[in-house]
């Protein structure tokens, strides 16, 4: 397999559904392999990677750039309702914060 494939994401897990460890590319949701083993699932989803790369390429399709390669702004722009809002600026005031550092708290809790 290509170096191109390892800079994508990998996660594996196991099915109890499946009775197989399930893998998946974060990149190419609509990918999935199985394997009896940890290792067997990532080599399956990788290989189903690389097929998918090398088919996008050939169709002249664009192909997912891996999240460790992007760019990220720091930046992102929310709609929510203003009545959320409303209470969003009232408990960032009484945190003493702005809003922005009070959902960035709240973010970085759950990450």
């Amino acid at each position: 397999m290509g170096n191109a494939t390892e800079k994508y994401t990998y996660r594996v897990e196991w099915s109890e559904e499946d009775s197989a460890h399930v893998s998946r590319c974060l990149e190419f949701p609509s990918l999935a392999a199985h394997g009896n083993t940890v290792g067997d699932a990532l080599a399956n989803i990788m290989l189903a990677v690389e097929e998918s790369v090398k088919w996008l390429a050939e169709e002249g399709a664009p192909v997912p750039v891996p999240f460790g390669m992007k760019s990220y702004k720091g930046n992102i722009s929310l709609r929510i309702p203003a009545e959320t809002h409303r209470k969003l600026a009232m408990q960032s005031a009484e945190a003493g914060v702005s809003v922005n550092q009070f959902i960035l708290s709240k973010l970085s809790a759950q990450a």
